[in-house]
């Protein structure tokens, strides 16, 4: 096994040739940031002489883990995250419409760095943070009233930008299995073998009554889009209340942009409701944010309850699959009961009570 030292030194010369007329470069390990569960993502310094002297950056690596994804397979064989996450973040660079870090390289052998990888440039600005939750405490609840609904109105219009991308002209149908419609049938399916699979026989009354739910009137949605996966504010770097750099693709499929847009409102949901947390002066509603959606799409998306409790049950199944590769790494006993009982449960519970008041 080799050192971080090691590591840091492998990761230079491969990618010195990637920041153009770089020599000498060198790179220390910055930190780590304090949330997700997919790849490894460390924050490097970095030196070097360039044409015009000496230069110094901060960049981001993000390396493969050996666990199996943590969302499921859209296409079967794709199951290298930062593979996936890199290669829609290209597309949406080349389209130039959505903010996208900047890229300096994907990797696949692991033989470099023991895993695959990738670095990008480290984007300078606010995250909301979720511990505890950006609506208690943070740049958000120090806002004036006005600039929060311009802030969340901008995300929502990021998120459309996202929709907007000509998919197939991006040559991102390898987001999509042969012979599968980028349909809300597809992702259902899709969602629910990945549930029961992560629990494997167990019962979880709640996941059970949602997905009943959900399958008993499938809508259509929109025309079928690139969706981002995982939308919320937390994966939004923003400045002065505008989203300078959208982040975590590992998700993203092709689907009905309501799904999306479901995922979102059941975040905005999970920040309020379900956190305990009255919304702030100024805060648009979530009915208040869809329309801010609809206006930047430019089309209507009707009612989101379905949507949104699509957006809980796959929250729900994905803490079952967390949790699972918890006791895997032999952080949490085996008979733990945190995949029954969470707030993404809770959530999920909340949405159906409502259906049913």
């Amino acid at each position: 096994m080799t050192s971080p030292d090691d590591d840091l030194t492998t990761l230079a010369t491969w990618l010195e040739p990637r920041l153009g007329d770089a020599r000498d470069l060198r790179l220390e390990a910055a930190g780590k940031p304090s949330s997700g569960f997919s790849a490894e993502t460390t924050i490097l310094s970095a030196t070097w002489t360039g044409p015009d002297g000496a230069r110094s950056e901060r960049l981001v690596l993000r390396r493969e883990t050996p666990d199996p994804p943590v969302y499921p397979t859209q296409v079967p064989g794709l199951t290298t995250e930062v593979d996936i996450q890199y290669r829609v973040m290209e597309a949406l660079s080349r389209a130039g419409t959505v903010p996208i870090a900047p890229l300096h390289g994907y990797e696949a052998d692991p033989a470099v760095l023991g895993a695959p990888f990738f670095v990008m440039g480290f984007v300078d600005g606010v995250v909301p943070i979720e511990s505890p939750m950006y609506t208690l405490e943070g740049f958000f609840t120090e806002l004036a009233p006005d600039r929060r609904r311009v802030m969340l109105d901008a995300g929502m219009a990021a998120m459309a930008a996202v929709h907007a991308i000509d998919w197939r002209g991006a040559g991102l149908d390898w987001l999509l299995a042969p012979g599968a419609s980028p349909d809300t049938t597809h992702q259902l399916d899709l969602w629910e073998a990945y549930g029961e699979r992560e629990l494997a026989g167990r019962h979880h009354p709640v996941w059970e009554r949602g997905l009943a739910w959900l399958k008993a009137d499938v809508p259509a949605g929109s025309t079928p889009a690139l969706c981002w996966g995982d939308p919320r504010p937390g994966n939004v770097i923003w400045r002065d209340e505008q989203p300078i750099c959208l982040t975590d693709f590992e998700a993203a499929c092709l689907a009905p942009p309501e799904v999306d847009l479901g995922w979102w409102l059941m975040s905005d949901r999970w920040a309020h409701e379900i956190s305990g947390v009255e919304r702030l002066d100024g805060e648009p509603t979530r009915a208040q944010q869809t329309a801010a959606y609809e206006a930047a799409a430019g089309r209507s998306v009707g009612g989101t309850t379905w949507w949104e409790v699509f957006a809980a049950m796959r929250y729900t199944a994905i803490v079952v699959r967390v949790m699972n590769r918890m006791v895997d790494r032999g952080h949490l006993p085996a008979d733990q009961t945190i995949w029954l009982e969470n707030p993404a449960a809770a959530c999920l519970a909340h949405l159906l009570e409502e259906i049913d008041a």
